[in-house]
């Protein structure tokens, strides 16, 4: 029997995981029935210098709790500096920090209940390790069988480094990353619109996909095998996008009005805002998302915080008036559409684009779905759940990597230049962007100075001319070169991109036969040590009995939500309703009995029954966070 080979949708707010067999494409949910798995990671004290880690939907509910702890929205910062970051920075409440070489890393503060004790760095790639490992364990949970390896998808325009970074969060979670796919590749499998469209000829289709974080276009030619079971061809004709615009700036617009607005209801006519804390800030952004999940199905969505002292801040928020914000970033959408259809021009000839095929949970906003209509001329295509299409298509993938299904090529196109540095900072390109993968480049080049016996071989990617305003990937030295004339020494660079998208670059001085090779390591991923360090790490905290574990976590947990709720009850419970303050009261209790069983002896309690109760209270606090809310705002208007 084959080795069964997941397809996972590693996204910036949610994540999921599928497989596909004789049954056909299936998303595999958590125990509650829920597909999706929000990328979302809390990290905390285990004891004994040991640090454990909450991953989904119960570190997010309780992210406005433990807002410089809970990491979100990670995938943004997947292969890229610090530097690169600073725009997110004001809208997250944890500390990123450069790491080494300038990498993006995030500061996590780890503590008991008296206080941070010390600082703990992760990368970027580790938080997504812990993502992928939640989903690993959900499918074995549901296959009844160890799962090692996964097809992952990323974003079409993402770059070598952040598709380096991929693979690395990957192997740190114990999966072998047998392929890379762009999520609009993807999707396009899933929807199979090679038959659907043209009813079994050639097809041209455009994939929207509009996520929390990232935008992609994809230009493809879908030719499907026939009735008699030959080949289906999926060819990527030319991709466009960026790694920075999506749901996320939707929700980091209303942010900004939000604090804007509440200035002016405090008073602050100077052009000041709010200095809010992190928590505030956190909770500030999950109704940021509320209001625009609600404005895809109303035309308003209301938002009332009572500040204190007399001050409210009630408004409507017109579907009009969220749309009026979000065109700009709507706009940049159509922009990349229109440079993938001029890159796709020579192949399609003339031909029109036959379907557009609507990804991602942002394109169900009424303003996107619209808009695309009026560029492509074409009523999209929604029919399958956006969230779900892109793992959906992974499986497919996968089924064909691990020999389950049959009959589909997938060809898929390199999304950025990848060429070498020359004297005076230029770039020579030798593989073009949307050429087709795999790809292989080779070119000639000499020595600029008499009796040179090494060479530095810059590697960068971009479409600008310069290195200087391309991405720098990372470099070798071809060593040992006998001294010879400028011009005379012929170093012949070949450059390899595979399947993945992911770049292996060798030179050969052919006088001499000298030679260097490397998968090209980015300037901002993980170092192979520092992969293996990590790698290690894990090994050595994962031999603990799971069953314990898990009642260990849920002790720990539920005793910080019993400190954190208990301290807001005993803080605000004069603006409770006495109903109200009795429940929570009745639910702490409940918990904190469980908890004091199961410190006494773990096998003495039902980690389920755990759960259940710990989420009751959960559930029920989040009345009591809403007036804190209204607390923390009060604070700062006193200030």
């Amino acid at each position: 029997m084959p080795d069964v080979i997941v397809g996972i949708d590693l996204g910036t707010t949610n994540s999921l995981v599928a497989v596909c067999d004789e049954r056909g494409p299936r998303i595999i949910p958590d125990a509650q029935g829920r597909p999706l798995l929000p990328s979302v990671v809390r990290y905390e004290d285990a004891g004994g210098g040991r640090v454990r880690t909450v991953v989904g939907m119960e570190a997010k509910d309780a992210a406005s709790d433990h807002p410089l702890t809970t990491i979100a929205s990670a995938k943004r910062l997947m292969g890229r500096s610090a530097a690169d970051a600073s725009g997110d920075l004001p809208y997250l409440s944890y500390r990123v920090v450069p790491g080494e070489r300038g990498t993006a890393r995030v500061l996590v503060p780890i503590g008991d209940a008296d206080g941070p004790t010390r600082d703990l760095t992760v990368s970027p790639e580790e938080v997504s390790a812990e993502v992928l490992r939640a989903l690993k364990a959900r499918a074995e949970a549901a296959l009844g069988h160890p799962v090692t390896k996964a097809v992952v998808t990323v974003p079409a325009y993402f770059d070598d480094a952040q598709r380096q970074a991929t693979r690395t969060a990957g192997r740190l979670a114990g999966l072998e990353v047998v392929r890379i796919v762009p999520e609009p590749t993807a999707a396009a499998l899933a929807y199979g619109l090679g038959l659907r469209v043209t009813g079994g000829g050639a097809s041209t289709v455009a994939v929207y996909d509009l996520g929390g974080g990232t935008f992609d276009v994809s230009i493809l030619r879908l030719t499907p095998g026939g009735d008699a079971g030959g080949t289906s061809f999926f060819q990527v004709l030319a991709t466009s996008g960026d790694t920075r615009l999506g749901g996320d700036d939707a929700d980091h617009l209303l942010v900004a009005l939000f604090r804007r607005e509440i200035a002016a209801v405090l008073g602050m006519t100077d052009g000041r805002e709010p200095d809010m804390p992190p928590e505030t800030r956190r909770r500030l952004l999950s109704l940021a998302e509320s209001v625009k999940i609600r404005l895809s199905d109303a035309d308003e969505a209301r938002v009332s915080i009572d500040l204190g002292g007399g001050a409210t801040y009630d408004r409507a928020v017109t579907r009009a008036e969220f749309e009026a914000m979000i065109a700009p970033l709507v706009d940049r959408t159509l922009a990349r559409c229109d440079a993938a259809l001029r890159d796709a021009d020579r192949a399609l000839g003339g031909e029109r684009v036959g379907a557009v095929v609507m990804v991602g949970g942002s394109t169900r906003i009424p303003l996107v779905r619209r808009r695309v209509a009026e560029r492509f001329g074409l009523e999209p295509y929604t029919a399958v759940d956006p969230d779900l299409v892109v793992a959906l298509g992974a499986s497919v993938q996968a089924a064909i990597l691990a020999g389950v299904r049959q009959g589909a090529l997938l060809l898929d196109v390199i999304p950025l230049s990848l060429g070498i540095e020359t004297v005076g900072g230029a770039v020579a390109k030798l593989v073009l962007r949307n050429s087709t993968v795999p790809a292989r480049a080779t070119e000639m080049f000499s020595t600029s100075v008499d009796g040179q016996t090494s060479i530095r071989l810059g590697v960068y990617q971009g479409e600008r001319e310069m290195s200087a305003d391309c991405r720098r990937l990372g470099e070798f030295h071809l060593r040992g070169l006998p001294p010879m004339p400028a011009g005379v020494p012929q170093v012949e660079v070949t450059f390899l991109v595979d399947a993945n998208g992911v770049l292996n670059v060798s030179a050969v001085e052919r006088r001499s036969g000298k030679r260097a090779a490397l998968q090209v390591v980015p300037n901002h991923g993980l170092t192979e040590a520092e992969v293996e360090r990590i790698e290690a790490e894990s090994l050595t905290h994962a031999r603990s009995d799971m069953t314990r574990h898990r009642v260990v976590d849920l002790i720990a947990n539920g005793r910080l939500d019993l400190k954190w709720i208990g301290r807001s009850l005993a803080k605000h419970e004069a603006r409770l309703d006495p109903s109200y303050r009795d429940e929570l009261a009745a639910k702490i209790e409940a918990l904190r009995a469980l908890i004091t069983r199961a410190e006494a002896d773990w096998t003495s309690v039902d980690p389920n029954a755990m759960h259940r109760a710990k989420d009751d209270l959960d559930r029920a606090s989040v009345r009591l966070h809403e007036v804190s809310i209204t607390e923390s705002l009060r604070a700062e208007a006193g200030e």
